[in-house]
């Protein structure tokens, strides 16, 4: 699969990353939720960690895969995409590789940490297809919908080289 843009280097994400915080915002209709009695826990039951920054991931594009009513989706599952993964979503009607500016969406490559939806995920893991997890940085709420064991089965630390996740 070619690439639009040129892959960016895969950091290590340590397990052990601090918690990220909200905004009020982004200026693409995105609000954050004000639950300050209540923080997001990660399926570990610790700390919801920051997924990504590079590009910008979440449903409030703060970085984690925080949830909340208006997040229909459910946002919640801290995934390392891979070329098998892209190419399965866009073959069920989910092009996570185009670029959509207006929705501050910079179009996904391999080895981009992403929020997807737990459904999404499910059905690319019933299709063969699943993405590597974060569980540090996968929100509890995913449980909801998707089986920690499944989540399990594919959980990692992002890898030095990226090379695995582009064939």
């Amino acid at each position: 699969m070619a690439s639009h843009r040129p892959a960016r280097p895969v950091a290590r994400l340590s397990l052990a990353a601090r918690p990220a915080a909200r905004g009020s915002g982004d200026g693409y209709g995105h609000r954050a939720r004000h639950t300050a009695a209540v923080a997001d826990l990660n399926v570990l039951g610790g700390p919801l960690a920051a997924c990504g920054t590079d590009p910008i991931t979440g449903f409030f594009r703060d970085g984690c895969c925080h949830t909340g009513p208006e997040d229909a989706g459910s946002h919640t599952i801290c995934a390392v995409v891979t070329a098998e993964f892209l190419e399965h979503q866009q073959g069920i009607g989910n092009d996570l590789i185009t670029p959509m500016p207006e929705f501050q969406f910079p179009g996904l490559v391999p080895g981009d940490r992403w929020c997807v939806t737990a459904v999404n995920w499910l059905r690319a893991h019933v299709d063969g297809a699943a993405p590597y997890v974060v569980l540090a940085s996968t929100n509890q709420r995913a449980l909801e919908i998707v089986p920690l064991e499944a989540l399990h089965e594919h959980a990692v630390d992002v890898p030095p080289d990226p090379g695995p996740l582009q064939a």
